[in-house]
């Protein structure tokens, strides 16, 4: 799905008020039960992403080591009045396709979407975390560059208020409890409680960037020409739109890390990757004289 510029003005204020009223929630409902239900919620979601992104890696391991096969299609329909107001249309059709490899992703994931709700372990968690990303920045993209700056110009200042400006993103970060962040442990000492020290890093981060970034690397293959661009990373073509501003994340990636610890507290990682990022492709533009084509 490709984001408009309609979507991409509206975006901060939609993540304004769902992060509101996350932060209602937990002040005016039971925490507990309230991270119950987000928890539940997003570890499903998170499960079924798991499951989409191992699915093409163990495809080719089945094709190869198990000798046999079984495909299965099953078509299904469902009519009535709801379904025709929610999609506009009636009878609702679908197609699932049953098969090895579909089985063993659809284990693994429930596995992984298992153990990470029993045991809030951080590694799970990160795991259900990247699936988020990599099957976001997969199933969204961005039309042109100035949609980018649009989108990351506004998240911006919606980061620097909302964790300069006010407590709520801070407090909804520490106590939401679900895989909607990636975690690292500070050291490998626990404190009294047992528990490791945990520095958290929020997927909207790394997805947000990662629509530009995404977006570098097809204006790349596009200026090279590259007769499969579906999937470009097989093939071998110049990339300086997309090495530079994956190297310019990674640098304000790591200023964010500095200032957190210089500080020791919170920063809006925003603040560090949107000029980072921004800056890089119109600089890389600008030296290339291609600044008009970005």
């Amino acid at each position: 799905e490709i984001m408009s510029q309609a979507d991409a003005q509206k975006f901060p204020f939609i993540g304004s008020a769902a992060l509101f009223s996350l932060f209602c929630a937990f002040k005016f409902l039971d925490p507990e039960w309230v991270n119950f239900v987000i928890s539940f919620y997003f570890t499903a979601a998170g499960a079924l992403a798991v499951g989409q992104t191992v699915h093409p890696i163990i495809a080719p391991v089945v094709e190869r080591y198990v000798k046999w096969s079984y495909k299965k299609k099953i078509e299904f329909s469902w009519e009535s009045k709801v379904v025709t107001m929610v999609i506009g249309e009636s009878p609702f059709k679908e197609t699932l396709e049953i098969s090895i490899t579909g089985i063993l992703s659809t284990a693994i994931s429930l596995f992984v979407g298992y153990q990470y709700f029993t045991t809030k372990h951080w590694t799970l968690n990160n795991i259900l975390g990247i699936s988020f990303i990599l099957q976001g920045i997969s199933m969204f993209s961005i039309g042109s560059f100035k949609i980018a700056a649009i989108l990351l110009v506004g998240l911006f200042f919606y980061d620097v208020f909302w964790v300069f400006g006010t407590p709520v993103m801070v407090t909804v970060a520490k106590k939401l409890d679900g895989p909607i962040k990636l975690l690292f442990p500070r050291s490998l000492e626990r404190n009294e409680d047992g528990k490791l020290e945990l520095s958290l890093l929020g997927l909207g981060d790394i997805v947000i960037p990662g629509f530009l970034i995404s977006f570098m690397l097809r204006f790349d293959a596009v200026r090279a020409r590259v007769p499969t661009a579906y999937n470009p990373m097989n093939s071998s073509f110049p990339k300086p739109y997309f090495h530079t501003i994956l190297f310019s994340y990674a640098v304000g990636l790591a200023t964010t890390l500095v200032m957190m610890t210089k500080f020791n507290a919170a920063q809006p990682a925003l603040l560090y990757l949107v000029p980072a990022c921004l800056g890089s492709v119109l600089i890389c533009g600008a030296v290339r004289g291609e600044l008009a084509e970005v």
